[in-house]
């Protein structure tokens, strides 16, 4: 008789990638890899009615066995509102001056680079927007980015950051 999978357990597959990670971690040779900390984590957002949304950060990427340490990926939530799309990014560490955002219909760009900090993100967002309305700002480690809606709109431009 098969064994049935328990729905509510979400965390199996994570265990299963910590572990990976743990193993290789063990294997790396000492100074391999400069410039920690490395650190890896996920949040999960599920909306009624739709399948669970994971969403990975941190500067490590289980990739096919093994492990790749890069950028920074921010911890990024996506608030769809009535009229605007509202995206928010956690970014310690660097100014505001760092952040370059850039957008087009239904996605996000973020970049930052601060002495060794580095982040790197390309958002998935839920409807066209339109990139001129944009308005970012970044305060205490946190970047707000608001978009107005709109039916279709094409294009790329660059956001700047108060």
């Amino acid at each position: 008789m098969a064994r049935r999978r328990n729905p509510f357990d979400l965390f199996g597959d994570f265990d299963e990638m910590f572990n990976e990670m743990l193993r290789e971690f063990e294997r790396m040779e000492p100074g391999e890899h400069e410039g920690g900390p490395f650190f890896y984590g996920f949040s999960i957002n599920q909306r009624p009615g739709e399948e669970p949304e994971v969403r990975e950060f941190g500067n490590i990427r289980p990739e096919g066995g093994h492990i790749e340490i890069g950028e920074r990926r921010p911890l990024v939530d996506v608030f769809d509102n009535d009229n605007t799309v509202q995206v928010v990014a956690e970014m310690p560490g660097i100014d505001k001056e760092d952040v370059e955002l850039s957008a087009e219909s239904r996605e996000l760009e973020i970049k930052a680079t601060h002495g060794d900090r580095k982040y790197h993100e390309f958002v998935e967002l839920p409807c066209d927007v339109d990139v001129d309305s944009a308005k970012a700002s970044y305060k205490n480690g946190v970047l707000d980015i608001t978009l107005k809606k709109v039916e279709s709109k094409k294009g790329r431009k660059k956001i700047n950051v108060e």
